[in-house]
């Protein structure tokens, strides 16, 4: 029996709560199990050097663990994002621009900073989730505020880790699971069943493609009901 009594295809339990960083034009507190990752949305009327002239947007991410967010204290990155917070800043971004039209966002930058509070594992896959619904919070009140007429968002985005653990292909690892795993993936997708990212490293032996299927449905069972509360979370809002 994993902890908590959950089955193989089971989350862990999940918590939004928006609203939380009220300078922030959008904010999400998410927690899944143990993991607990604040994500900010602030939007700015410029776009990188790079992009002027385009007149398109841009989405980033920035992605930071707090010293004491796991058992024993981390440093602080005062030199710089290290290479493993530049590869989730990265994915971050990318998954957010895959369901946002940077042409209807206009020549402005949203930035999405997701900080770890406190870390289980998966970290990276409830920023991507979390991240989602402060952008959704974050174009909702530019609209309000008449700088855009709709939103630029298309299809949510959610990410949840699978891997094998003892032979057994689990859904939503904790940090125990993850680190006894033989393989694990982490896995981005949309509302409506696409693949933005998969992630996935054997540990040890190399696995057979049908393992990677079944991983992937796995996942993107757990997508849909990570969107589910994305959705309903925004509708609450709403009312």
């Amino acid at each position: 029996m994993r902890r908590n009594g959950r089955n193989d295809d089971e989350l862990r339990s999940l918590l939004m709560e928006t609203g939380v960083s009220p300078y922030a034009e959008g904010s999400c507190l998410i927690a899944t199990g143990d993991t607990r990752v604040l994500c900010t949305a602030s939007v700015e009327e410029r776009v990188p050097e790079w992009r002027e002239g385009s007149g398109k947007g841009w989405v980033t991410g920035e992605y930071a663990m707090l010293p004491r967010a796991t058992h024993t204290r981390r440093s602080r990155e005062r030199d710089g994002p290290g290479g493993r917070t530049q590869e989730i800043q990265r994915l971050i971004g990318r998954s957010l621009r895959s369901v946002t039209d940077l042409s209807a966002l206009g020549p402005r930058t949203v930035t999405l900073d997701c900080d770890v509070l406190q870390a289980d594992g998966g970290t990276r896959t409830a920023a991507v989730t979390g991240a989602w619904v402060a952008l959704a919070l974050a174009c909702e009140e530019i609209v309000r505020e008449g700088r855009l007429e709709s939103s630029p968002l298309a299809d949510p985005v959610a990410a949840v880790s699978v891997g094998v653990v003892n032979g057994r292909p689990l859904l939503d690892l904790d940090y125990p699971e993850d680190a006894a795993a033989d393989l694990d993936m982490n896995v981005v997708g949309t509302a409506d069943g696409r693949l933005v990212e998969v992630q996935g490293t054997a540990e040890g032996d190399p696995f057979a493609r049908e393992m990677l299927d079944e991983l992937v449905d796995l996942s993107l069972s757990g997508i849909a009901r990570l969107v589910r509360a994305q959705r309903d979370r925004l509708a609450a809002d709403s009312r």
